[in-house]
């Protein structure tokens, strides 16, 4: 079981902040937790954010390198503004390749349409990214910031952004609730067995 971030086009100093503040552990690449758990970073400082074929290029060439990840075939893929484009495209060819693909998580995937036979949760920087791009696939729980802030804060101190997190019929209650997307974000990460990657 592994987490794999695909980040947007941004610093990478962004994407060192969104795993700290999340608490999970981080080092630029890759992070090895033990042989069935790891954390795995999408380099956009090499390839384009938005491609799969470049994610899916890396997943193959990281297993092969690692021989702890040698058996690792299962991801939760997190993703962050054009990453979701990348993310999204890699997750289905993943499946293809015989992988599992735990949960798709999207944070400000605005106009990327998400679809799949896997579960999906869009996380959103204002309501009105959250109520256009459910337009293009709800998927399962979500969340959007409330009051609104700016894109990258999002991806940047996801422990400070206060919102509302909205549960699908699958999960009860069905009122919205009030949280910050930390929290939304470690509860989906503890649902899909991911619990192991966060530091204390």
């Amino acid at each position: 079981m592994s987490i794999l971030i695909c980040p947007g086009m941004h610093d990478i100093e962004l994407t060192k902040s969104f795993l700290k503040n999340l608490r999970l552990c981080s080092t630029p690449g890759l992070s090895s937790v033990d042989g069935s758990k790891q954390l795995l970073i999408f380099p956009v400082q090499r390839y384009p954010a938005y491609s799969a074929f470049h994610v899916v290029q890396f997943l193959q060439e990281t297993l092969r390198q690692q021989p702890f990840a040698s058996g690792t075939k299962d991801f939760v893929f997190v993703s962050f503004s054009a990453g979701v484009a990348g993310a999204v495209g890699a997750a289905w060819a993943w499946q293809q390749l015989g992988g599992n693909v735990k949960a798709l998580i999207a944070l400000d995937g605005w106009g990327v349409p998400l679809y799949g036979n896997f579960p999906i949760h869009r996380v959103s920087h204002d309501h009105f990214t959250h109520w256009s791009s459910a337009l293009l696939g709800a998927g399962a729980d979500s969340f959007y910031a409330d009051p609104a802030i700016d894109h990258l804060d999002l991806w940047r101190s996801p422990q400070t952004v206060q919102g509302w997190w909205i549960p699908t019929a699958a999960t009860a209650p069905l009122q919205p609730i009030a949280t910050t997307a930390a929290v939304f974000l470690t509860v989906l990460l503890q649902r899909y067995g991911e619990s192991d990657l966060f530091v204390s």
